[in-house]
């Protein structure tokens, strides 16, 4: 029999988990794209049949990728502690296969399904977040970017969702609506959050509970994001300028 010891195995078994994300990692960046652009869809004018099912297939292609790495993991609570976001990701589009988020989202004046809604949005991000920081690397100026614009995209997604008119008006804000309060299309949600993701702000300010807990989570995120930036382009230029500095002195 082949003794082994229990630390060699523990170490195999993660070096074999890595293996697994390094032979199916551009399979599931692309798939993880394609998943956003789906979620913006669904959120700003609804899926069709065909994109439902693809959707669908998307998500159950996840799950068993993360059913996989699951498995393989030798610690169980390890991966979970890392990837609790993920396995709430996976977890909510069970409704719509239960048909019970379809039957919410006819009402559309739930709670519930706002609540879930705004989970999803989050969710999804963070799985957007963690892809574009295995293409790109967590420490540089093009991931801050392309994070930034996932986040504009589907935040803007959010918004039309949460602060349409018919939102409003299914949520109980009947006056608001009446007065044509409101993001009325994903092109003026884009713009709207553009506004406040570079800190200018809107006339317009969210009225649901929802819309407003994604305003102040894009505001916070901007804050942070553009003081970074204005950090890394100062740092660039004064580079620059010291590079200048170097070549005058040699000549």
């Amino acid at each position: 029999m082949n003794d082994q010891h229990p630390d060699e195995l523990h170490n195999e078994r993660w070096e074999l988990l890595e293996h697994i994300n390094q032979s199916t990692e551009k399979f599931m960046v692309a798939l993880a794209f394609v998943w956003l652009v789906l979620l913006i869809v669904d959120f700003t004018s609804g899926l069709s049949l065909t994109l439902q099912r693809v959707s669908d297939v998307i998500w159950i292609l996840f799950i068993v990728d993360f059913l996989v790495e699951f498995i393989i993991a030798p610690t169980k609570t390890t991966y979970l502690r890392k990837n609790w976001l993920t396995a709430i990701s996976l977890l909510l589009p069970a409704a719509r296969l239960l048909r019970v988020f379809r039957a919410l989202r006819i009402l559309r004046a739930a709670r519930t399904v706002r609540t879930v809604g705004l989970l999803r949005l989050m969710t999804s991000v963070n799985r957007g977040m963690r892809v574009v920081a295995e293409t790109l690397g967590r420490r540089n100026v093009g991931y801050v970017i392309s994070i930034t614009i996932i986040i504009v995209f589907v935040g803007a997604a959010g918004m039309a969702f949460f602060e349409s008119p018919q939102s409003l008006y299914a949520a109980g804000y009947a006056e608001s609506a009446e007065a044509n309060i409101g993001i009325e299309s994903y092109g003026e949600a884009v713009w709207w959050t553009a506004m406040i993701m570079t800190t200018i702000g809107s006339e317009y300010w969210p009225v649901t509970l929802e819309g407003r807990i994604l305003c102040w989570i894009l505001s916070l995120y901007a804050l942070g994001v553009f003081s970074y930036l204005t950090a890394a382009f100062a740092s660039y230029f004064v580079d620059i300028d010291k590079n200048i500095l170097r070549d005058r002195k040699k000549s």
